[in-house]
């Protein structure tokens, strides 16, 4: 056996698990670099001199080993990157707990002594507008009638935490139904609703961080409209 086939061999037993050596070799699922560049420089050490490599092929395995070294560098700059978003992440989590932001949303919850702000979207020119709260046994506590619109448009509405009659609610989570009269169909309307951030989980890899908000539930951050203060 040539001293390159011993190399090739001794380097592949590796990879298979097995060693060929009495030192104990950790298996991998694929060459690196470094092996790559033993194998090159072994076969040109050990190449027959009456019958060279031909100039091309070794330009074809210099072109190979190039490529898997920059194929490395790409692979250890994404896993840079990805540590550098995670933590800006991580940073960015900190920073939302205990803030107030704006998500679509059908319930929230509501300290009865500050009521609450929201917002609806009307698709087109509307009449008969208005928005139902229920609490959290469902029963109707409020109807807050908002004025027509004569055309399309974000529509803010305010209730005060108090009843029908005006008696102040307790404090929790409150369900809010929108409707609207739409070329003569009563039509539900979409409610955008603010929330607190009460704790934040942070996305794997490259997805989403995840919202938990008091009175709604967890939310994608991507699918907040607002932040508050």
């Amino acid at each position: 056996m040539s001293t390159t086939d011993s190399i090739s061999s001794g380097i592949l037993s590796k990879y298979s698990g097995t060693s060929t050596s009495t030192t104990n070799e950790s298996s991998y699922s694929s060459l690196g670099k470094d092996d790559f560049l033993m194998l090159l420089v072994t076969q040109m050490n050990n190449q027959n001199p009456l019958d060279p490599q031909d100039n091309s092929e070794f330009v074809a395995q210099l072109a190979q080993f190039s490529s898997l070294e920059s194929l490395t560098n790409v692979s250890s700059s994404m896993d840079s990157l990805l540590s550098a978003y995670q933590s800006s992440q991580a940073l960015q989590a900190s920073s939302l707990v205990g803030r107030s932001v704006t998500v679509s949303a059908s319930s929230t919850y509501v300290d009865g002594a500050e009521g609450m702000t929201g917002s609806l979207v009307i698709p087109s020119a509307a009449d008969n507008i208005s928005v139902k709260v229920y609490d959290s046994a469902g029963s109707l506590v409020k109807t807050i009638p908002l004025d027509s619109q004569t055309k399309s448009g974000t529509l803010s509405f305010t209730w005060d935490g108090t009843n029908e009659s005006g008696v102040a609610q307790a404090s929790g989570a409150y369900t809010f139904k929108a409707s609207a009269s739409l070329d003569g169909t009563t039509t539900a309307l979409e409610t955008y609703l603010p929330a607190t951030v009460s704790s934040v989980t942070l996305g794997s890899g490259t997805s989403d961080m995840t919202l938990n908000l008091a009175g709604v539930g967890s939310v994608a951050l991507s699918k907040v409209i607002n932040i508050g203060q």
